[in-house]
């Protein structure tokens, strides 16, 4: 309960947030639970390079980009643009894949997009 004060009288008011976060931590097993099985579009990323837009439209068939990464660099996994986890790269029955090595702890300081 949180009071506020006037000049004439104190008046209790609810406080809805710690009431909201018990109904939330009730919650969040059950709501995950519901998207457990979502699939997500999950990137790997060899490397990258910026071009300009004249030596994008100078590509033709056979054209080789190299990129910032050297081949035993780590690859990353990406998620909606951030880096979750890091590995070696690796081929599964002729596709790219990962061996995962590192899982990339979130930072609580950065902000989401």
């Amino acid at each position: 309960m949180i009071v506020t004060e006037t000049q004439e009288h104190r008046t209790p008011v609810p406080d809805h947030n710690s009431q909201l976060g018990a109904a939330t931590n009730q919650m969040d097993g059950a709501n995950l639970t519901m998207v457990l099985d979502v699939e997500v579009n999950v990137l790997l990323r060899f490397g990258q390079r910026q071009l300009s837009l004249r030596e994008i439209l100078d590509l033709t068939c056979g054209s080789v980009i190299e990129l910032d990464r050297r081949v035993d660099d780590p690859v990353e996994l990406l998620l909606d643009g951030r880096v979750i986890a890091r590995g070696e790269a690796a081929i599964v029955d002729g596709n790219y894949g990962i061996r995962v090595t590192e899982i990339v702890q979130p930072s609580s300081t950065s902000p989401l997009p």
